[in-house]
This record gives structure tokens, sequence and C-alpha cells, in this order.
């Protein structure tokens, strides 16, 4: 997996100053944040997210086609695209296992006509909500995204796909999950699946974040709720590394 680092902008210290004409510089940046359920969106300046339909029929010429009629009157100069799922050297490794086909081989640069940043979608939003020290970051939603950082270097995972009870985490933690077993076995889950990642990877901040992280009645021990609108945050300081 492609790791990044992002020490300078969780400190709040200056990055790395380039050379001129090293690249243009970026003043407005539209982030894409695809989930299972819908594609957000939301380009630098603006405070109110538009969306476009996601699911399992999601094809990238679809989402871009959408997307044009979406963000029609946002001016922007780069994007970056939370992808749900694992990303190397910027491009997409394989199909989404909750969306269509189509993906890998799909030329987003030339589609959206700039340049253009994928990083894994529990990685951006990580990023977005990064402090210090060892973080380790699972966003509950359609799957199960998960990353690490650590002092500042993002390690994207997936980990929602190891083995668990009948299936994978995922399959107890996610969408599936929930609407398979109830809220209150799905808490259950949820709680002993962070248990059991906290003790492998011993991270000293935790943070929950996905569309159902709302659906908790109580936050399992020593994790915080993180908020989606940091998935943006993260797609945005992409740019400033």
């Amino acid at each position: 997996m492609t790791t990044v680092t992002i020490l300078n902008i969780a400190k709040e210290e200056p990055a790395a100053v380039e050379k001129p004409g090293a690249r243009t510089a970026v003043t407005k940046v539209l982030v894409a944040d695809i989930g299972g359920n819908h594609v957000k969106l939301l380009v630098t300046g603006q405070s109110q997210p538009r969306k476009v339909a996601s699911g399992p029929y999601l094809t990238p010429e679809r989402m871009m086609s959408g997307i044009r009629e979406a963000v029609s009157d946002w001016d922007h100069d780069a994007v970056t695209l939370g992808y749900p799922g694992p990303v190397l050297d910027g491009r997409p490794l394989r199909d989404p296992h909750n969306l269509g086909a189509g993906w890998v081989q799909f030329d987003f640069e030339t589609a959206f006509g700039r340049p253009v940043k994928i990083i894994n979608d529990a990685a951006m939003q990580a990023i977005g909500s990064y402090r210090s020290g060892r973080m380790l970051f699972l966003g509950l939603g359609t799957g199960l995204g998960t990353a690490l950082i650590i002092e500042g270097v993002v390690h994207p995972m997936e980990l929602g796909h190891l083995p668990y009870k009948k299936g994978t985490f995922e399959d107890y933690v996610g969408q599936r999950g929930l609407n398979r077993n109830g809220k209150k076995e799905w808490r259950r889950d949820v709680e002993d699946v962070v248990a059991r990642l906290i003790a492998a990877l011993q991270p000293s901040d935790v943070v929950l974040g996905g569309g159902n992280a709302k659906k908790l009645k109580e936050l399992p021990p020593n994790t915080r709720l993180g908020n989606n609108a940091n998935a943006f945050d993260g797609g945005f300081r992409l740019w400033d590394m």
C-alpha cells in the first residue's frame, strides 16, 4: 500500500519548501469521498457538501457523469479522490467490493481534466482526524475502513477482510452485519472488533468514523468519535504535502 507522510501538517509546522516551478500552485481542491451509498463532494471555500448517488452498480463513468452535473458551478484546479479500496502508487489496486467494475484502468485525470490524487478513503479521513502519536482509524460504514498513522506516516490497511467468526470483520461490523443482526448485536461486535484491533496494534489514539459510528449507543473504551467532515479536511491536506 502507498504510505503518505503528514507529520508537518499534523503538527501545524511549515511543510518542506519545493523548488520554484516544481508544481503549479493549487488553490481550489475538489474532494470526492466515494462511499457505498453516496459520493460526497466539497470544494475549497464551500461549507455545504453535495452528494451523488452511489451503490453496487456505480462505475467510474457513471460517477463522473454525476459529479460533472453536481459541481458544474464549482471552480477547482485539482481533485482528491477518497477511494474505497487499496491504492498503490496513486492508482486503485482493485475494484471496490461494494461498487461496480472498471476502476483500476480508468483515467481519472483525463476525465476531470485536472491533476488528481487518489488515496484510500479511510486513510483520507484518518489524515483529517490525526493529532499525534500512533492513531488507528476505523470507518464504520458500508464496510470497515481502516488506516494506521504512526508519527505522521499514514499506512492504509485492509483489516476489514480479516477472518472473524463465520466471515470477516467487515461482515459483522459493516452495514451487512447491522442489517442482519440488528443494532444490539452489531454494537457488541463493534466493541469486540475494536478491542481486538487495539490489542494487536497498540495505538495511542483510536478514532471511530464513518456513517454508522453515530449509531453506537456508547463508544467502546479508549476511543473517540470522528467527524465525517474530517474526510474533506484530509483531502485538502493532501495537496499541502
